[in-house]
């Protein structure tokens, strides 16, 4: 079976140092991939190149088959690639519904003219505010993404790449700098969307609790490199995640 989402030895330098090196893997439809690491392993850069932020050094990105490595980011947007980032990546300026909006008029082919739009297109803004309820945005709708809490900015994001409709979820420590009471929702957002089994996500999180809840594969990458792939308790089990990544050494003998 083609997977939907492969990469081929997918390297990145930055000057003498490799970032990401010569990582091979596939994920299939319906499955959630938890990339792990201790910080500067290359997760977010690993992420960077399949999304089209950043370039490879060598290697490949393909998207159900077809290789994607030199497509811009937009175009990969289209094809099914959604990201949600570590950094919220919102409009500023734009009310909260209409900065969905901007992401269902994308999705429908409709272009980004959203004063335009809106005389005509009733049917966006509906859907619109569809994934505002869906992520417990509508009492926000009109306001302006300034005057929103870091909180409300991450769900917001994840509101955006729901109305996109990918095939593929990225997601980039989604709970960072969430309160303890806004967790739950985001994590039950990519839950559901797990549960389609039609949907492939990828996951960077720090939080063993949520690798456990959400992800039925773990990856680690550790400088660079893949260095375990597999069940979650097998993998936070090993040896090399338990140095790598909780930094415990093994017993001698």
């Amino acid at each position: 079976m083609t997977p939907v989402l492969e990469t081929r030895y997918l390297t990145i330098r930055f000057g003498g140092q490799v970032a990401v090196d010569s990582v091979s893997l596939a994920f299939h439809a319906g499955t959630t991939t938890a990339i792990v690491g201790p910080n500067g392993a290359g997760k977010t850069t690993f992420l960077n190149l399949i999304s089209g932020q950043l370039r490879p050094s060598a290697g490949d990105v393909f998207l159900r088959g077809k290789r994607i490595t030199a497509m811009a980011t937009p175009a990969r947007a289209r094809l099914g690639l959604g990201r949600a980032f570590q950094l919220t990546n919102l409009f500023p300026d734009l009310t909260v519904l209409e900065n969905v909006r901007l992401a269902v008029q994308a999705r429908a082919g409709a272009g980004l003219g959203f004063f335009h739009a809106a005389d005509t297109r009733t049917d966006l803004t509906e859907r619109a505010q569809t994934w505002l309820s869906e992520t417990r945005l509508s009492a926000r709708a009109h306001n302006r993404v300034t005057a929103l809490s870091h909180g409300d900015q991450r769900k917001l994001e994840v509101a955006m790449m729901l109305a996109l409709e990918p095939e593929v979820f990225m997601f980039d420590e989604p709970t960072a700098g969430m309160s303890v009471d806004e967790v739950p929702m985001v994590l039950d957002l990519i839950a559901a969307i797990a549960a389609s089994r039609d949907k492939t996500v990828l996951l960077i999180e720090h939080k063993m609790d949520v690798v456990r809840r959400l992800a039925d594969r773990v990856v680690v990458l550790h400088q660079g490199a893949l260095v375990a792939d597999g069940e979650p308790a097998e993998v936070v089990a090993s040896a090399i995640v338990q140095e790598a990544y909780l930094g415990i050494r093994p017993a001698n003998g």
